[in-house]
């Protein structure tokens, strides 16, 4: 078993769920965390979900709207990423992941 990677992005509030949709479509995260300038755990969430594929995304469903509503509030915030560096950096197989505002 390797060293677990961790990884910190900095980015504005727009851009935000847009990053956070890339790095979920990569597959190879165990652990993600958004924080907000203030270093302030605004979310977390395990995305160990390995071949669930497009049945994970729609778990995800519930993350990905919180992400967006985070978008909304903060002008900057920082995404911290528990990666696994056994899983290769394949993409999972997803068309698109949309979030709907209702």
């Amino acid at each position: 078993m390797g060293k677990t990677i961790f990884e910190e992005i900095i980015v504005t509030g727009e851009d935000l769920l847009r990053q956070v949709k890339d790095l979920i479509r990569k597959g190879n995260i165990r652990r993600l965390m958004i924080k907000n300038n203030r270093g302030h755990v605004l979310l977390e969430t395990s995305l160990t979900m390995g071949a669930a594929g497009i049945g994970g995304f729609i778990l995800l469903a519930p993350f990905l709207s919180a992400v967006a509503f985070v978008a909304l509030m903060v002008t900057e915030a920082r995404i911290v990423v528990e990666r696994d560096p056994s899983v290769d950096d394949k993409e999972v197989e997803a068309e698109n992941i949309e979030v709907v505002d209702g």
